[in-house]
């Protein structure tokens, strides 16, 4: 698959102009993964402004708004300097936006940092792509927001959440999007949509109760949290960076169009003004959030809710009994994002691994089987799947594509094992802010390699890159030195009272990324270089189109 960038795709990238914002959305395109010009494919462009807006707005907005600015002031030391975290957080994601624009428009098609990576790093062949592949496996990614659920419902039932009743209940939910997404897709899509909608409600409604708690009306006294607004303040460059880390996981999305580019009508238009507009709407809507919890309770009790501190906002403003009703609101908030993470996990897994478009062949399940341990024999018999379709406009919203059953239930099972062990294994305290930083800490490493790719190809650019401005290098650089500072400082030690947890070491998630990243060099080594020399055979990709109009790869033995 890395072989996709230093041969025949980057042979089809040499034959288009790049796109730029005249682009036609009908224009003839070639590389692999886009559409043939005339055919069925060239009326699949179905994603429109809105549509991408509401990609990157429905995936942003999790559980971190609610669940992540008691740690963010507790890091912070006082409430004038979180909300100028939220703030740095929001230029940050911006650099970052502007980033998967340039790479986007340079390159627009499915499957996002996959391609970008192949792009830059094009030897040793299939190298980057086992990295990339072993980052999207191996991590919890709904591991954190199961927890998130289990303490809202639990505070909704009034019960205490405990050491087993938390894991338990984590268990139940992350265990109930795996049923039914995995036999019941299409239920699962209608409740993921729905709750996807419906946590946007909750937000607005968290601000509104903030407005309500800033006029005074409230079951308490009313906190004077700006008055002395830096009060307090941390100056430590360790807790700094987790704050960073915790406000980037809230903004965790804004490059989610750009996994479904070859769906978007002009793409390069669309996403220049789709991705500026949807951080600019979620930075107004998480500042006001932020008012909101500052409004309502005194920094004392937000540093002492945890994750909680939507349900603190509700219990101070509106009273204990609406504090039960609006934690189950959350929880189901809390769980839409679980399903939407659990169907997007596999889904954007396959188009990373198979290459961004419909292929019939899985590497996402074979690497699966193999880090899990599964025999290698199965590595190269997997055979070929035929991807089913579905409406595309639900495809896009979604950024899924039907596959195989057998398969997708595998896929959903793995991604399931892999946060049942973050769940139980870790302490409890500990699970939601490692999950957190497990998953910021590579992609970190992975923003920091195709922003610096950026400025790399502005002096030193391939025949089929386009002309980067200035001020876009200059946002490349910034976004890549963020990111250099958010993998680089982890590994120092914090100053006293700025650990990152309460059992585990400082350095775990720095440790446990980089192990990830080994793990996929060395399913390369066994994927593409000791397996094969067994077998006596080489992997050769073959390029093929199929009757929908897109171009797809597909693996093939051959024998030496």
């Amino acid at each position: 698959m890395a072989e996709s960038s230093s041969q025949n795709g980057h042979d089809n990238l040499g034959k288009r102009k790049a796109y730029n914002s005249e682009s036609s959305s009908t224009a003839p395109i070639v590389a692999d993964g886009e559409y043939v010009d005339g055919g069925e494919g060239s009326e699949r462009r179905q994603i429109g402004l809105f549509s991408a807006v509401f990609i990157i707005f429905n995936r942003i907005i999790g559980t971190g708004v609610f669940a992540t600015p008691s740690t963010i002031l507790s890091l912070s030391g006082s409430v004038g300097l979180s909300l100028f975290m939220w703030i740095i957080g929001a230029v940050i994601a911006a650099a970052g936006m502007q980033v998967y624009i340039i790479w986007g428009t340079a390159l627009p098609k499915n499957g996002g940092e996959k391609n970008y990576l192949e792009y830059l790093f094009r030897k040793p062949k299939f190298l980057i792509t086992s990295v990339y592949a072993a980052n999207g496996v191996l991590l919890a990614w709904a591991a954190g927001n199961s927890l998130v659920f289990g303490e809202y419902i639990l505070r909704a039932a009034n019960r205490e959440p405990g050491r087993w009743t938390l894991r338990l209940v984590g268990f139940a939910c992350i265990t109930f999007a795996l049923i039914l997404h995995g036999t019941a897709l299409k239920w699962g899509l209608r409740l993921q949509n729905f709750l996807g909608i419906f946590k946007i409600l909750v937000l607005l409604f968290v601000i509104i109760t903030g407005f309500v708690a800033l006029g005074g009306h409230m079951k308490v006294e009313k906190p004077h949290n700006f008055s002395n607004a830096f009060e307090g303040t941390t100056a430590s460059a360790s807790s700094f960076c987790l704050s960073l880390y915790n406000v980037i996981w809230s903004y965790i999305g804004f490059s989610n169009v750009n996994y479904a580019l070859s769906e978007v009508k002009n793409p390069a238009r669309t996403i220049r003004i789709a991705g500026p507009l949807a951080i600019g709407v979620v930075t107004v809507l998480y500042m006001l959030a932020n008012v909101a919890y500052f409004a309502g309770a005194s920094k004392e009790e937000i540093t002492s809710s945890g994750r909680l501190v939507a349900a603190l906002l509700f219990r101070n403003v509106y009273g204990p009994r609406a504090e039960r009703a609006l934690s189950a609101i959350v929880a189901l908030s809390a769980l839409g994002n679980v399903l939407s993470v659990v169907q997007s996990s596999y889904n954007l897994d396959y188009f990373s691994f198979a290459h961004g478009e419909r292929c019939r062949y899985s590497l996402k399940a074979e690497s699966t089987r193999n880090l899990a341990g599964r025999a290698s024999s199965h590595l190269v018999n997997y055979g070929a799947r035929v991807v089913r379709s579905m409406p595309r406009w639900l495809v896009s919203v979604f950024v899924s594509e039907i596959i195989n059953p057998q398969d997708r239930l595998f896929l959903t099972v793995a991604d399931w094992a892999v946060c049942l062990i973050v769940i139980f294994a870790l302490p409890p305290g500990d699970a939601y802010n490692f999950v957190i930083n497990v998953i910021s800490y590579p992609l970190s490493v992975i923003n920091a390699a195709i922003s610096f790719g950026i400025v790399y190809l502005a002096f030193h650019p391939y025949s089929d890159w386009p002309s980067v401005s200035l001020p876009a290098q200059l946002a490349a650089a910034f976004f890549g030195s963020a990111n250099v500072f958010l993998f680089i400082v982890p590994l120092t030690r914090p100053p006293e009272g700025g650990e990152p947890y309460k059992s585990l070491p400082y350095w775990t998630h720095a440790v446990a990324g980089w192990a990830v990243f080994g793990l996929g060099f060395l399913y390369w080594v066994l994927w593409a270089h000791v397996i094969p020399r067994v077998g006596r055979y080489t992997l050769v990709r073959q390029e093929e189109t199929g009757t929908d109009g897109l171009k797809r790869w597909v693996f093939r033995r051959v024998t030496l």
